[in-house]
């Protein structure tokens, strides 16, 4: 059976965060961290060694079965990295006014905060949250 390699751990989300080298991008994951922790109301776990995950949920399947994140982000030296469980591309109305980004299937990229407009990009977060526990309830039920 197939065995996750990024696992929920104990190790310390702030010290992770503060170890982010660049300055810029440290700021704007501290001001994530604060947005993720208002939209899914979660505190944060590390999940690997850098991804800042907010929420889980079990998930079984026919070759492998765990646990995932739901929300979650990393400062990864390109841009910073927003995962979200149910993709993002549901949300195309907010995307489009969000300001300078890319999509992956469940991956948010932008560089840094100030290439997006921040109260926007909180709407997005929450919304995308809120559609993630909703399909989860529905996988559960």
């Amino acid at each position: 059976m197939y065995e996750p390699k990024t696992k929920v751990n104990d190790a310390s989300v702030e010290k992770f965060l503060e170890d982010v080298p660049d300055e810029k991008k440290r700021k704007d994951s501290f001001v994530l961290l604060e947005m993720m922790r208002k939209a899914t109301g979660k505190e944060p776990k590390m999940w690997g060694t850098s991804i800042v995950g907010f929420d889980s949920y079990h998930y079984r399947g026919k070759a492998s079965e765990g646990d995932a994140g739901i929300a979650g982000f990393s400062p990864r030296k390109q841009s910073l990295t927003l995962y979200i469980m149910s993709g993002w591309e549901y949300h195309k109305d907010l995307l489009k006014k969000l300001g300078k980004h890319s999509l992956g299937k469940v991956c948010l990229y932008i560089k840094r905060l100030d290439d997006v407009d921040v109260a926007v990009l909180a709407e997005l977060i929450d919304a995308a949250f809120s559609r993630s526990k909703r399909l989860i309830k529905k996988m559960n039920s």
